[in-house]
């Protein structure tokens, strides 16, 4: 068998074969043994062999774990949202979807093995050659299977607002996924982002308005700063008085200096005679709405109609 063979599958699968594709082009068993032997090849798994020696990347973990997985396996959950692209969601541990029916007794470390019964060769991302879940079942079976169910609502939003996916697209695959476990708060979750809150705060938000009687504000209004740099602000309302309330929500990371110091910069850059900028943190919005919303009415924010 020529070297070529084998050594063009394994370029394109992170340098990894298994011993059964190594059959199939040939290479016998004995020459798998001289190879590792000699110390060219190492023994990953008792499946996957390796054609190179030294650390897996990150994309050759990926690898290892579809190969593992056997036929119809892909890199799902919030893994296959990073590989299409999604931002600030990093799992260490590596999420790959199996076939129910396909035996995987061996524990790959690094790698987190998900077995279903979900027909996987219908969910595969057409292009690459990394066996890859396309992004909104990956999504939303992660989330499915999520305990907190803010994050879960969180990476619904995430994916829509960093731009990789619609929620009308987010709507037709939940019909495809039927059923799914906590459907019905996805279903909201959607809604909300169909409605223009484009981030978790702000979908919480919409709905402390709606429980303490406050009127919708208006959200991502283009607005130019001091020195004419176009900013979006999170929520406003106009007041009685004819003056605007901008409610600026912080999330997690704005608790970091450098973003600190950017946030305080932005609010006086955004800040005029008939503009008050006032802020909250993502969290008081969720665990404490009724303190927010008193706060809000006592500035002067109108009720709902």
């Amino acid at each position: 068998m020529a070297e070529s063979n084998w050594s063009d599958l394994a370029r394109a699968q992170g340098g990894l074969v298994t011993r059964a594709q190594l059959r199939e082009l040939g290479v016998s068993r004995w020459a798998v043994r001289d190879h590792v032997a000699a110390g060219r090849w190492v023994v990953r798994t008792s499946t996957v062999i390796g054609t190179t020696t030294g650390t897996l990347t990150r994309e050759e973990t990926m690898w290892l774990g579809v190969l593992q997985g056997g036929t119809h396996a892909l890199v799902g959950g919030m893994t296959a949202a990073e590989v299409h692209g999604l931002k600030n969601w990093h799992r260490d541990n590596i999420t790959v979807l199996v076939p129910y029916d396909n035996d995987v007794q061996e524990t790959v470390p690094g790698v987190e093995f998900v077995r279903t019964r979900r027909p996987l060769s219908t969910f595969r991302r057409k292009t690459g050659t990394l066996p890859l879940c396309l992004l909104e079942p990956a999504v939303l079976l992660w989330a499915a299977a999520e305990r907190n169910p803010r994050s879960a609502q969180g990476a619904l939003a995430a994916v829509v607002q960093q731009q990789l996916t619609t929620p009308d697209l987010l709507t037709d695959w939940l019909a495809r996924l039927r059923p799914l476990r906590k459907a019905p708060l996805f279903r909201r979750t959607i809604d909300d982002m169909r409605g223009g809150a484009q981030s978790l705060a702000e979908m919480e938000i919409k709905r402390m308005c709606r429980a303490y009687g406050i009127a919708q504000p208006q959200r991502q209004v283009r607005r130019r700063d001091g020195s004419g740099r176009l900013r979006f602000t999170d929520c406003e309302w106009r007041l009685a008085d004819g003056r605007t309330l901008c409610l600026e929500v912080d999330g997690g990371f704005h608790m970091e200096v450098e973003h600190w110091e950017d946030d305080l910069a932005r609010q006086r850059a955004l800040s005029a005679p008939d503009r008050v900028i006032v802020r909250c943190t993502s969290r008081e919005v969720r665990d404490e709405p009724a303190t927010v919303a008193a706060d809000l009415k006592r500035l002067g924010v109108p009720r709902a109609a």
